[in-house]
């Protein structure tokens, strides 16, 4: 399989050896947002492994997309602290806010929502992570306005 130039550009800055996997699917992932099937195969050729390999380490982490997603992906944390401090009221607000449920993108394609495992912030949740900033001690209001400010 050819390489589009697109992946050949960012292919060549990793060699060959397995170690690069994650830095690849990291940067195919910041760059365009998620990680096709195409780009799997060729960064299976890149490295020389089995395109089955790139699919489970892909779809393993949470942060890395294999679909396209929100320019916003919202990850409400799931934990059982999280849970007792009022989880669901803040997963209704968000679900509210953004215009669509938990698992979807919103039809303008600016939120998605998910929920993700525990993010360390137990002893100020309910937590949650847009993209790569965290949001603590959360409440319905705080959660709608945070949203809103990314309108």
């Amino acid at each position: 399989m050819s390489e589009t130039p697109k992946n050949a550009e960012i292919l060549s800055r990793y060699g060959q050896d397995r170690d690069n996997l994650m830095p690849i699917l990291h940067e195919i992932n910041n760059t365009r947002g998620h990680i096709s099937e195409q780009d799997m195969q060729e960064i299976a050729c890149h490295l020389n492994i089995s395109a089955t390999d790139v699919y489970g380490t892909a779809t393993f982490y949470s942060y890395l997309n294999t679909e396209p997603k929100g320019k916003y992906v919202v990850r409400l944390c799931k934990s059982l602290s999280c849970d007792m401090a009022g989880k669901e009221a803040i997963a209704a607000a968000l679900e509210k806010a953004a215009g669509c449920a938990f698992g979807k993108t919103s039809g303008d394609g600016r939120f998605t929502l998910e929920y993700g495992n525990c993010m360390g912030w137990c002893d100020k949740g309910p937590a949650m992570l847009i993209n790569h900033d965290v949001h603590t001690q959360l409440t319905p209001d705080k959660a709608k306005e945070i949203l809103s400010q990314l309108k």
